[in-house]
């Protein structure tokens, strides 16, 4: 099945699994235009991060929440740097862990772990869904926090639940290190150069309108995306596409809302026409 995607031009916007998406993408024959919406740093001071894994293995936690993939492999960039892979790890394979979807499922793997339950919706609301139907009260929960979030509704429902929350926001995004890239990306959509745009998280499309209205290119990037078509992980990345008027065009069958599966969709529909590409 491979060289489904031969000739074919795709925009990525994924940050956080740029490599990933663009490797399978590459391994279908697709040529990538990579465009990650921010560049991502590690927390600017490490301490905080730092004590947050000496009280996760000097207390060990009841639950442990992870938001992202990103996040929990930051934090281990930091346990290793100190040390204490072994104790961090044996303290978190006795902790009830929480995934927001199935990215944070992969970075558990990696460790020799596993989530005990993952979320519907890959949402700070499907994650307060999630915990609401359990018992939380007297537990101590870390929480995994990411950048641009305002996760004060989420920390107060644990809360409200009686679970004592520790946050750790293990890394940050720079987000003016990539305007030009998104600049230049809404341009070749508009000039016809891509043959679809695939989107993985409804921070994409917002960041994406973002950029457009502060550079002064709405219209151009407006013009673009009628003209190529949009390729949806998920329910989450739809329902924001038509928040601002965008339609979806491509969608995972089968309700499977991984990469892989949007991959295969885009595969079949672009099939029905040539590539741009190669049309030129």
């Amino acid at each position: 099945m491979a060289d489904r995607l031969n000739g074919y031009r795709i925009l990525i916007l994924e940050t956080r699994e740029e490599a990933q998406f663009s490797r399978l993408l590459t391994e279908q024959g697709a040529d990538v235009l990579q465009c990650p919406m921010f560049t991502i740093h590690d927390a600017p001071d490490p301490a905080p991060i730092e004590a947050w894994i000496r009280r996760a293995i000097d207390r060990p936690l009841d639950d442990l929440v992870l938001m992202t993939g990103e996040g929990l492999r930051r934090l281990m960039k930091v346990v290793r740097r100190i040390g204490v892979e072994a104790e961090f790890v044996g303290s978190l394979a006795k902790a009830r862990k929480f995934a927001r979807g199935p990215k944070p499922g992969r970075a558990l793997r990696e460790i020799g772990l596993e989530p005990q339950m993952t979320t519907e919706k890959p949402t700070s609301e499907g994650v307060a869904e999630m915990l609401g139907k359990l018992d939380l009260s007297g537990h101590r929960l870390g929480l995994q926090l990411y950048p641009d979030k305002d996760h004060a509704t989420l920390i107060g429902a644990i809360k409200a639940q009686g679970a004592e929350v520790d946050p750790v926001l293990p890394y940050v995004y720079d987000a003016q290190a990539a305007d030009a890239n998104i600049v230049t990306a809404i341009t070749e959509m508009a000039q016809g150069r891509i043959d679809a745009i695939a989107l993985t998280s409804s921070g994409q499309v917002r960041r994406l309108m973002d950029v457009a209205k502060a550079h002064g290119c709405e219209a151009q990037l407006r013009e673009g995306l009628e003209r190529t078509p949009i390729a949806s992980v998920g329910p989450v990345v739809s329902d924001e596409l038509k928040a601002v008027g965008l339609r979806t065009d491509i969608y995972p069958a089968n309700d499977a809302f991984f990469m892989k599966p949007l991959i295969s969709a885009m595969a079949t529909e672009l099939a029905k026409k040539p590539p741009r590409v190669a049309a030129r």
